[in-house]
């Protein structure tokens, strides 16, 4: 602790134990603890208990009150349990009887302060802290605090009653390691007597019919399962299991998800890993007797371990398969599509759970997640899960008719839940589309285009259904891929261009805005495919394109800048370029910075702003010919629009434009370091470095960067002085291939003892006077210290507010101002 905070800390714990002096902000509290967690983690507590004497005579203050805060009782709890964290401050603590007056009878555990839920809250997390060490462990065990914290797990406080579970589990393992002589076996009179007296309330615990008791004891056992991993625990488990598989074997089976997950967390123990563990019989039984809806997550988590046997995945996949299963079954039962099961339900109760919303959504989110996993040990039935998604999404859809009178028609159609899940679900099984029929592939292509043509679909749904879209159409990039589904693939595309046409005049914007970015997305992936762009540009798209950067909806702006970008870009010329006819629309789509350049400078909303900065940088980066012919002239024009933008994502942009410019020109003159990505496409290479130097100064760049260097937005300064360090960086490299040369005279208009932000903007204007000499700019740039301003931008602009020091003025300041204080600031 520095020393001005020892000064201030007597007064401000003088203020916290006055009651005449509440604290309304209970935040500064919480910053406190989270002071004194860091000083504890950074030397020994002792220490500080030492040189604050102050720290125990508060704590003994408020201890010591009749009725005191119970805010600041229960902060005075958890301080304590910090503190007393290390033996050596636990023993000092003692000899005063503050942990006594804290955690024992003494304290409010024993006094009519026990029924605020706050203090008990802080007692519990009090407690949880200081047990790190044996002293603490004997002193909670010895003080009778074991019957309160059990009795903690019935709190009506989820929160206190989960933190019970968490001090029981240390507690128990404590009282394990406690003796790590003693080998342990299932007999009572080979554990620690404290471990003994817990697992026996335990198992007395799980023998009763209590729901209550039963579901403390197996949050508990989760705990502790989660949270220790030794070998130990398998023999604790050969003491509970034989009651644990009682519960599994009733009717109905009571706390189904709380053996969920307590399986779960014993399965991703190496303490379990092996096959002919019991734990794995009883796992196979909870998939068979737990109810599908509380199962899944048991299911889908065993799916995800490498170490789970193979019988068992094998079960796991079937339980998440039978909901999709019974829609195959219930829709058609006469035809030759295979099913995803062997066996059908034939319980009318497990039929009725299948048609679950949330069961459906919940199987679907479980299936999409692992039908990707390297680790599955069985085949994933993606053929038929394939039917039965389609299946599903045309029931939805009302294209499709239940053959059995279920009721599923109607449960499903329209549903949002479903159709949302289920499309999501479709566009995950893409990546299997190359090993699919035509038929199956066609079906996917058929429905994904219902659910476009729909103008009932939600906007929502209309975008799940375009994500879908575009991945069936990535398909298309699979080197394997036969004639005939490529021309699938044409004509899939022709119908969804032809729906985007529509979707694009839509009065609602988010439609507008989905389709602009499935459009851009699929001109991002599609673009090394001859056909699609001709499909595209021939498609009358750009015409609609362009009358969407006008649309009164800045969002929808945006995504028609970053589209018309793409379709520039796709239509270019190169060798990876797809061959086009000289057609007007390829001439329009060509010719698009003088427009984007317009809307930098006068849209009055930042996002298409943004977005053109965007779309330069993409040009830059992949050779678009407007950018390859006169890169200067648009870096210059970009700078010139920028200048003054209020919106700091802007300047923030185009501070990594003029980066990439930069290292495209040093790239070209062999000065880019090593690792660089800036591959350059441009035209006319740059002759020499005083050259490019001079093409800087033109374009007006260095005032720009040391400008945004003072910027007032901290990233923005950040962003400038990084660009400036590469700046500086090459120039060094330069230096070392040629002997130093220029004339380093002008570095006398720079002032060697200024404010950094004087010397920042004097050094700018040095820079565009004079700095096409290599050897004055390095010279220049060297001599403002941009490593020290970096370090200092760095840094949060609020970590004097946030210092210990401010934390306690402010304590002090804030001192009896309550009614002032309960003003909402907001």
């Amino acid at each position: 602790m520095d020393a001005k905070c020892s000064q201030l800390l007597p007064s401000v714990c003088a203020v916290l134990a006055d009651p005449g002096h509440p604290v309304a902000d209970d935040t500064c509290l919480e910053k406190l603890l989270d002071w004194f967690k860091a000083l504890a983690s950074a030397g020994p507590s002792l220490l500080v208990l030492k040189e604050n004497p102050c720290l125990i005579e508060f704590i003994l203050a408020v201890l010591r009150q009749g009725e005191p805060n119970p805010v600041l009782l229960a902060f005075v709890l958890r301080l304590t349990g910090i503190l007393a964290a290390s033996e050596s401050s636990f023993q000092r603590l003692q000899q005063q009887e503050v942990v006594f007056g804290a955690f024992g009878e003494a304290g409010p555990l024993g006094s009519p302060l026990w029924e605020n839920m706050t203090i008990r809250s802080g007692w519990v997390q009090g407690a949880f802290i200081m047990l790190q060490h044996y002293s603490a462990f004997q002193f909670l065990c010895n003080s009778g605090a074991l019957d309160v914290i059990f009795t903690l797990q019935g709190d009506p406080s989820l929160f206190i009653a989960a933190g019970a579970n968490r001090l029981l589990a240390r507690l128990l393992i404590f009282s394990v390691e406690s003796e790590p002589s003693r080998l342990l076996s299932p007999k009572d009179s080979d554990w620690p007597a404290c471990a003994r007296m817990m697992v026996a309330r335990v198992e007395e615990a799980l023998k009763s019919r209590s729901p209550s008791r039963i579901k403390h004891s197996l949050k508990l056992l989760m705990t502790l399962f989660e949270h220790n991993q030794d070998a130990w625990t398998e023999i604790l488990w050969s003491r509970i299991a034989e009651r644990v598989e009682a519960l599994l074997v009733e009717e109905p089976v009571q706390a189904g998800p709380l053996l969920a997950d307590l399986f779960l967390s014993m399965a991703r123990s190496p303490a379990f890993s092996c096959h002919e563990c019991s734990l794995w019989k009883l796992v196979a039984l909870a998939l068979k007797n737990i109810g599908l809806a509380q199962v899944g997550s048991l299911a889908h988590g065993l799916l995800k371990l490498e170490a789970c046997p193979q019988a068992i995945q094998a079960q796991s996949l079937a339980v998440l398969l039978r909901p999709m299963d019974y829609i195959l079954r219930a829709t058609s039962p006469h035809l030759g599509f295979p099913k995803l099961l062997d066996e059908a339900l034939a319980d009318a109760s497990s039929v009725e759970s299948l048609l679950s919303t949330s069961l459906l959504c919940q199987t679907m989110a479980h299936l999409q997640d692992v039908q990707e996993l390297v680790c599955l040990a069985v085949e994933f039935p993606h053929k038929p899960l394939l039917c039965s998604v389609v299946t599903l999404l045309q029931l939805c859809a009302g294209q499709a008719v239940p053959s059995s009178s279920c009721g599923l028609g109607n449960i499903l159609i329209g549903s949002f839940r479903v159709q949302r899940a289920a499309l999501s679900l479709l566009g995950a099984l893409s990546r299997w589309a190359a090993s699919v029929h035509d038929e199956e592939r066609l079906q996917a292509f058929g429905v994904l285009l219902t659910y476009l043509r729909s103008p009932e679909s939600n906007p929502v749904i209309l975008k799940k259904a375009l994500q879908g879209t575009l991945k069936w159409l990535l398909g298309a990039l699979e080197p394997s891929i036969s004639l005939a589904d490529l021309q699938q693939h044409r004509q899939f595309l022709r119908d969804t261009v032809q729906v985007l046409q529509k979707h694009l005049c839509s009065p609602s914007w988010e439609v507008r805005d989905s389709s602009l970015e499935f459009l851009s997305l699929a001109m991002k992936h599609l673009r090394g495919l001859d056909w699609f762009g001709q499909e595209l540009l021939s498609s009358g798209m750009p015409l609609l394109l362009e009358d969407l950067l006008d649309d009164p909806e800045s969002y929808v702006r945006a995504s028609a800048v970053k589209t018309w970008g793409r379709f520039s870009l796709l239509a270019r010329s190169g060798p990876e370029a797809p061959v086009l006819k000289s057609t007007e629309s390829a001439k329009e789509v060509c010719v698009g910075g003088a427009r984007l350049l317009d809307i930098l400078s006068s849209d009055s909303e930042g996002f298409p702003r943004r977005a053109v900065i965007g779309v330069f940088l993409d040009w830059l980066k992949e050779g678009h010919p407007e950018a390859s012919a006169a890169p200067a002239d648009l870096v210059s024009r970009a700078l010139q629009a920028v200048e003054g933008d209020l919106d700091w994502e802007v300047r923030m942009s185009t501070l990594e434009l003029v980066g990439l410019f930069i290292a495209q020109m040093f790239e070209q003159l062999g000065l880019g370091e090593s690792s660089t990505s800036a591959v350059s496409f441009l035209a006319k290479p740059p002759a020499s470095l005083p050259d490019v130097l001079r093409l800087f100064s033109q374009m007006g760049m260095f005032g720009f960067l040391f400008r945004a260097l003072q910027d007032c937005d901290r990233p923005v300064a950040l962003k400038a002085c990084q660009v400036l360090l590469d700046l500086k960086s090459s120039l060094c490299r330069h230096r070392s291939k040629r002997s130093p040369s220029g004339d380093p005279a002008g570095l006398k208009e720079v002032p060697t003892e200024m404010p950094s932000s004087l010397l920042s903007l004097t050094a700018g204007e040095a820079a565009e006077k004079g700095g096409q000499d290599p050897e004055r700019l390095r010279l220049i740039l060297e001599s403002m210290d941009l490593e020290g301003l970096q370090r200092t931008l760095d840094v949060s602009s609020d970590y004097l507010e946030r210092s210990p020091q401010s934390l306690l003025q402010d304590i002090l300041s804030t001192a009896g101002n309550t009614e002032e204080n309960k003003v909402d600031c907001y």
